[in-house]
């Protein structure tokens, strides 16, 4: 009976092992990926135009909710990062 449950327990913790390491190898990934999206984007008129180009909220119900900080990004052209 002691064999079986070392046996149980070798599985369980290599099982988790491989899970940290799939988990880390993952997460790696997508933050060298955020890191590298370009900030200053473009605004334009028209949504439609392109999709991904930012476009700001002008509407005046939507404005009265915006920090100054998150103002600023829009008029600078950059998506806010910002609330």
């Amino acid at each position: 009976m002691d064999a079986r449950k070392a046996v149980i327990g070798v599985l369980a913790g290599g099982s988790m092992l491989a899970g940290v390491a799939l988990g880390a190898a993952f997460t790696a990934g997508s933050s060298a990926n955020a890191a590298t999206t370009p900030t200053n984007v473009t605004t334009r008129a028209d949504a439609s135009a392109s999709p991904g180009v930012f476009v700001s909220n002008e509407d005046p119900a939507h404005e009265a909710g915006e920090s100054a900080e998150r103002e600023a990004q829009e008029n600078a052209g950059q998506r806010p990062t910002v609330p």
